[in-house]
């Protein structure tokens, strides 16, 4: 053997030795790790992050908490392999979904919470779980579904919203309503159980009520239709002086209100208001959005007024008190609060204090 072979031969068995040295490390039983855990990302029940060299499942729904975590959200399910594994055959090599940049229809992106989404309908960089008209949850590789299983954690479940409406319109699914959600985490998770149920029954009652138990879309009189244009506003009624009429599970109405809902979820709303009526994810979203962040003709908000003990009647007052309340029409308030004793009484929780506006 020449000196030049000895040396390479040697050189192999060196590299060689290095490899045997650093495979066991890894225990060849190691899990894929699942995508690396983010705290900007929501999680399901079911759904899977690794963190520190370890996968975890989330037993219900979770934001903004590090596995292990304090709250016994997850479950550990052992070590990993160290890093995301890459999809089988590279079949899901998108780029991440960027805020602001413009996407195409057909684009695919993968989103902070490492699942994936085709855009729909072009759009400038709309948020993937909140813009479901835009985008739509896409499946590759072998990747996990991206729709969340289950109630994804909701303290309603299927068959008490099916109690709650039995005849309302098959436009409103509960499915809709789960998928909404996520655009404001702390809509009945924040409080004791009691809180939470109280909160989303409150506002459950007071959606039943604006809609007829959830049979209307849209606002039934339509001679109201143009007077919800305030053409005060800077940005006017671009999408014509009728399009702001009441619409979805709180009837959003008034090109303002549309403007800033859109703004809020990332929507056309202002110059496409008939997502509203079109999309139930978004519809709910809409509802939702006014209970979180709207005083209405109250002094708070519908949330804060069921998370802080204000009561039943201060989410009225939010709502419609300027036509309701302190007297203006009691047989409506009497019709919301009736509604809302009920729907305590399928939660399994107490009606609470102040009831009435």
């Amino acid at each position: 053997m020449s000196r030049l072979r000895a040396l390479v031969a040697l050189a192999a068995l060196v590299v060689a030795g290095g490899l045997v040295a650093i495979i066991p490390s890894t225990p060849a039983s190691a899990a894929a790790c699942a995508a690396p855990w983010q705290s900007s990302a929501v999680y399901w029940q079911g759904d899977q992050a690794s963190h520190n060299g370890r996968n975890y499942q989330a037993k219900w729904w979770t934001q903004n908490e590090a596995p292990p975590g304090t709250t016994g959200v997850w479950q550990d399910l052992g070590t990993c392999g160290g890093g995301t594994n890459p999809p089988p055959g590279g079949s899901c090599n998108y780029p991440n979904w960027v805020a602001g940049t413009w996407y195409a229809a057909g684009s695919i992106v993968r989103y902070t919470d490492g699942r994936y989404y085709i855009a729909e309908h072009d759009n400038p960089g709309y948020d993937p779980i909140i813009s479901t008209w835009y985008w739509e949850p896409y499946t590759c590789g072998g990747q996990p579904p991206t729709n969340p299983p289950g109630s994804g954690g909701f303290v309603v479940s299927e068959a008490q919203f099916q109690q709650m409406f039995p005849g309302r319109n098959s436009f409103y699914t509960y499915s809709g309503l789960v998928a909404a959600l996520g655009a404001y985490p702390a809509f009945s998770k924040t409080g004791s159980a009691t809180v939470q149920r109280q909160e989303a029954a409150a506002f459950l009652a007071n959606v039943y009520h604006e809609t007829g138990g959830l049979v209307h879309i849209v606002e039934q009189n339509t001679a109201n239709y143009p007077h919800y244009c305030d053409a005060g506003q800077p940005y006017g009624c671009p999408a014509g002086q009728a399009a702001y009429y009441g619409r979805g599970p709180i009837q959003l109405s008034w090109n303002f209100n549309y403007n800033a809902a859109g703004n809020a979820l990332g929507l056309p709303l202002l110059t496409n208001p008939w997502l509203v009526q079109n999309d139930a994810a978004v519809a709910w979203k809409t509802a939702i959005w006014y209970w979180m962040t709207q005083n209405g003709p109250g002094t708070m908000t519908p949330h804060n007024a069921m998370v802080n003990g204000a009561g039943f009647g201060q989410t009225i007052r939010s709502i419609n008190g300027s036509i309701e309340c302190n007297g203006g029409n009691p047989g409506q308030v009497q019709s919301r609060v009736t509604r809302y004793q009920q729907f305590v009484g399928i939660l399994g929780v107490p009606a609470g204090g102040n009831l009435y506006c």
